[in-house]
């Protein structure tokens, strides 16, 4: 039987009663054994120890033991996507995270994946801040189906859970799975790019590429989004997208050229296969000798953890800083093959780097689509009349 089947037949005619957080009928909240503890003074051991967005350690001790589901108090990553923890067994929870867990009548996982479609905001002081308070957060609605029938009721909710764990599962085993390619992909790229001493010449970047710092936004030529006439990316420091400033009319690199991020994600590589236009925060290696950019790109994605910035004001990286640093080039002695050679391990590395980290195949691709399955039947099988409906 499909979800959407299950949904109709079982809540056809059933009534949802709408209550809150507060009830004790169905809510337990367990916030008074919660104890922060400073990282300096905890003693290590087996036990996870929740913040408001993840396990933040392992200590000896616990404050809990049971099922339970962990609301952000505060510092949630995200305010849109609100911070929601599961956790079983012995577990140390902080001050940072509201404890609960469902009584007879109502399910706990159920109530995790249930808390997980909250809007959490407008219950947030002034909506504009992180911090749930314990009274706000005992506001928050409830749905219990078929209140008047207790077994029933638990029997939609375990369905509903069931269903809705089944793409959990899935998709942490896929994640699992993305976990193990990306350390046999390292594995791979630091065999590939590890040589014996004499198999290759070590040049300084200023060598190999020209390097220099992007410049001022184009203020008279710039547009938020792409156009027939503005379809050159205006680049600046960040990850993926998130380095897309804006669009312009007119290229300042017209080769493939490697980019490293000066500012923030200090050290990012990204290989650049199309005209760009780079902006401050940015280093631009444009190759002025024969090489294979690609071979070049994978390098340096295995040192971009270790360059070493000033520490007095802003950290940031500049020219100086990396044109001495060395990249190594096979078969020194024959040029041909030296570039064969890059092609070789580009070659390999290419496999990897498509499983592990495109969005358009592979893992990542797969996770995503897994994601966006369990978010459709969730808000699906969780969507229950509102209380305004219920009551018209």
């Amino acid at each position: 039987m499909s979800s959407e089947n299950f949904l109709g037949k079982r809540l056809d005619g059933v009534e949802v009663e709408w209550t809150v957080l507060g009830d004790e009928r169905f809510v337990e909240v367990a916030n008074a054994a919660r104890r922060p503890v400073k990282a300096s003074l905890r003693v290590t051991g087996d036990t996870p120890y929740y913040g408001a967005n993840n396990i933040q350690d392992y200590v000896d001790g616990y404050t809990h033991d049971g099922e339970y589901v962990l609301i952000a108090e505060d510092g949630s990553a995200s305010l849109e996507s609100y911070s929601i923890q599961y956790a079983t067994g012995k577990f140390w929870a902080n001050n940072h995270v509201h404890v609960a867990r469902g009584k007879r009548g109502l399910n706990t996982r159920f109530l995790y994946h249930y808390l997980r479609i909250v809007d959490f905001i407008p219950y947030l002081p002034n909506k504009d801040r992180s911090k749930l308070t314990k009274g706000e957060m005992l506001k928050i609605p409830l749905p219990i189906p078929c209140p008047e029938n207790p077994k029933k009721s638990l029997e939609i909710q375990a369905k509903i859970v069931r269903i809705l764990d089944a793409f959990t599962e899935l998709t942490a085993e896929l994640t699992a799975e993305l976990t193990a390619r990306k350390k046999q992909y390292n594995y791979y790229r630091d065999q590939l790019l590890s040589f014996e001493e004499g198999a290759v010449e070590w040049k300084f970047l200023e060598e190999v590429f020209d390097i220099f710092a992007g410049g001022d936004v184009p203020k008279d030529a710039l547009s938020e989004s792409e156009t027939e006439e503005f379809n050159i990316p205006i680049l600046s420091n960040g990850i993926g997208d998130k380095s897309l400033y804006g669009w312009t009319d007119k290229a300042k690199i017209e080769k493939p050229s490697l980019t490293i991020s000066a500012r923030g994600t200090i050290g990012w590589t990204s290989f650049r296969d199309r005209p760009f236009f780079p902006i401050v925060r940015l280093l631009v290696l444009t190759p002025k000798i024969r090489l294979n950019l690609k071979y070049a790109y994978y390098f340096m994605k295995t040192i971009e953890n270790n360059y070493k910035v000033s520490e007095a004001g802003i950290p940031q990286l500049t020219k100086p800083m990396i044109k001495d640093i060395k990249i190594p080039l096979p078969c020194p002695s024959d040029p041909e093959k030296s570039l064969a050679e890059q092609a070789r391990i580009v070659a390999i590395l290419d496999k990897f780097d498509a499983l592990t980290n495109s969005i358009s195949e592979g893992l990542p691709r797969e996770i995503e689509l897994r994601q966006k399955q369990y978010e459709y039947y969730r808000d699906l099988l969780l969507s229950f009349p509102k209380l305004e409906e219920v009551d018209a």
